[in-house]
């Protein structure tokens, strides 16, 4: 009856253990790691494993979650930051100038989630600053943004709304990236700056 007993609690462990593992790798519990054929470049995260046949069922997961569209690396790749320069998770108690120039892509964009992976639920209409509009305001090469839950006080300053966002990210797509940026992503890429400029009203 001992016996039985062990085995029954040597299996339930078991099957709890696998589900929290495939849960943490899957980036599902907070804290699980990088996995798959990861890139990291100054905080700014991507794996270029992501839909290719060689992706694990743990990367699909985190695919899944994340809500990325799970493109070849030839056709995107997705890069993702949480932090400011200074190591601060990124708050909509904040103000952030983003800055940047153009990459080695036929197209980007950098477009605000929350800690959930979802667009903040505001009617800004502002989620997001894309190539397009780098050029269309700036030209070819430097840009810059604000990211912030209020409108700037210079309305000509490009800006993407962190309202109602709580701790979130960015995500920089590069759609179409060159052969450069995908075989030397670490040479090829200088990826945006995201510096603090205040939080709750006060210079940081």
């Amino acid at each position: 009856m001992r016996n039985l007993l062990w085995i029954i609690v040597a299996i339930v462990f078991g099957a709890n253990f696998g589900a929290l593992s495939a849960l943490w790798l899957g980036g599902m519990i907070s804290g699980g790691p990088t996995i798959g054929n990861a890139v990291d470049i100054d905080g700014w995260r991507s794996d270029w494993s992501i839909g290719s046949e060689n992706a694990d069922p743990y990367v699909r997961a985190r695919v899944a979650r994340n809500g990325l569209m799970g493109l070849r690396k030839e056709e995107a790749v997705y890069f993702l930051k949480t932090r400011d320069e200074q190591g601060d998770r990124l708050s909509e108690d904040c103000v952030y100038a983003v800055s940047g120039r153009d990459y080695l892509a036929n197209w980007w964009s950098i477009t605000l989630y929350d800690a959930d992976n979802r667009l903040p639920m505001n009617d800004d209409q502002r989620l997001s600053f894309d190539q397009t509009q780098a050029e269309a305001i700036y030209g070819q090469g430097a840009w810059r943004f604000q990211v912030s839950a209020a409108v700037p006080e210079d309305t000509d300053t490009p800006w993407v709304s962190s309202r109602a966002a709580g701790k979130f990210d960015l995500t920089l797509r590069l759609y179409q990236p060159s052969a450069a940026l995908l075989n030397a992503p670490d040479t090829a890429l200088t990826p945006p700056r995201i510096e603090r400029v205040s939080c709750n009203g006060e210079a940081r």
